[in-house]
Parts: structure tokens; sequence; C-alpha cells
């Protein structure tokens, strides 16, 4: 709770910067996120992070996540210096349900963020081979949850080896743990048990990368 209320009271000072110091309500911070105010009220109650609309923000007002969300030095919000990264952020896209998969065509937007960071949350990887997008649905509770910003490696797409998996298809795109059948066929396994085992070849499928973090982290 206390985390969130830092969070709403950071943006709640960009926000008065941009329309001249004048106070800030709740309201403002509501529809800067694009949430409703019920929704909002709801969300502060639960002391619930709406990362996806977090980051959204971010992306919009060119600051750094790290330091709306994990207290950065403020002096380097605006700033961009050499320790800060550029992740592709696609918005629309969302992982489980709907939408189509990352690719070069596609325009995501620049999520600056420091790249020490990215060795806290355990993505060692280059940033210019990672991509984020969306995750909606529960079909991967309590792996990943509903609004989450998931980090993937779209250089790593070898499915031999264990992990999480975004994979696009004709159904749409979807992020699950991949198994793959002494038929050469592919088990499609959801974290969550209420969700049934799926089966598809490799024609059916396209590896869009393995998924190596959450703002926490994929386990």
């Amino acid at each position: 709770m206390d985390r969130l209320l830092e969070i709403i009271e950071k943006i709640k000072d960009i926000l008065a910067k941009e329309i001249g110091d004048k106070k800030v309500f709740d309201k403002d911070v509501a529809k800067a996120l694009k949430l409703s105010p019920a929704a909002f009220a709801t969300m502060k109650n639960r002391g619930k992070i709406p990362y996806e609309e977090v980051i959204e923000f971010c992306v919009k007002h060119k600051i750094s996540v790290n330091w709306l969300l994990y207290g950065q030095d403020p002096s380097t919000v605006i700033e961009s210096t050499n320790r800060f990264a550029y992740v592709r952020y696609f918005s629309n896209v969302n992982a489980s349900a709907g939408g189509g998969a990352p690719n070069e065509d596609e325009l995501g937007d620049s999520l600056m963020i420091d790249e020490s960071l990215l060795d806290k949350l355990g993505m060692f990887v280059s940033p210019k081979d990672l991509e984020a997008i969306n995750v909606v649905g529960d079909s991967m509770e309590p792996t990943l949850s509903e609004g989450d910003v998931l980090f993937i490696d779209v250089t790593n797409k070898d499915i031999d080896k264990d992990g999480v998996f975004v994979v696009g298809s004709n159904h749409g795109v979807f992020v699950k743990r991949i198994l793959k059948r002494v038929d050469g066929n592919i088990d499609i396994i959801s974290d969550n048990l209420d969700y049934s085992t799926q089966t598809m070849s490799p024609e059916e499928m396209t590896i869009v990368g393995k998924a190596i973090g959450v703002f926490g982290r994929v386990h």
C-alpha cells in the first residue's frame, strides 16, 4: 500500500508541474492513467499497482520507470543518459488472448529503463533483444497476472529447454509453458490448473521469444 501511495504522489508531482504547480487530485491521476475514478479507487483501496497503466504513463511522459516504481534519483527523471536503455513496448499487444505478435512491422513505444534494473530483475540480456507486452487473463496465475508487463527475449526461441514462451498463432498471442512431445507436436500448458493443456503442431505456431521477467520474476 505504501509503495502505491508513493507512486501516486510522484504522479501528482509530475502532473502539478505540467499544469503550473496547481493542486492535483486523485481524479487527475486516474485520468492520467486512463482509469475510471471507480477503478482507481478500487485499485488504491486494494494497494494494487496498475503496472500496465503506469508503464504507459512513463512512456508518454518520457520518464524512467525506475524512478516511478523504485525510487531512482529524481534528478534523472527527464534526462536520458548512457545508463538508460530503451526497450520496445507494444502497448496494444496482449499476451494470452487476442492481438497480433510483436514483429518488425509494428510500431513499439520506447520504454526507458536503467540498465541496472534489468540486472536486478534477472534479465541478463541486451536491451535491444528485449520487447515488452501486456498480460491479460488468468491462465498463467500465479506466475503471471492480469495487467503485468511482460519482458520477452526475442532471440531465445529454443523450446527444447524449459520455460515460459510467448507464442503467436491464428488464434492470437498467448504466453504459456511449452513442452515438446515425442510425436513432434507441442503441449501448451497453463500454470492455472483450471485450464486444460492444449496441443498444437509446430506449423500452427510461431515462437516470439522466451518470457524472462515482469516487474517481479517469471518462475
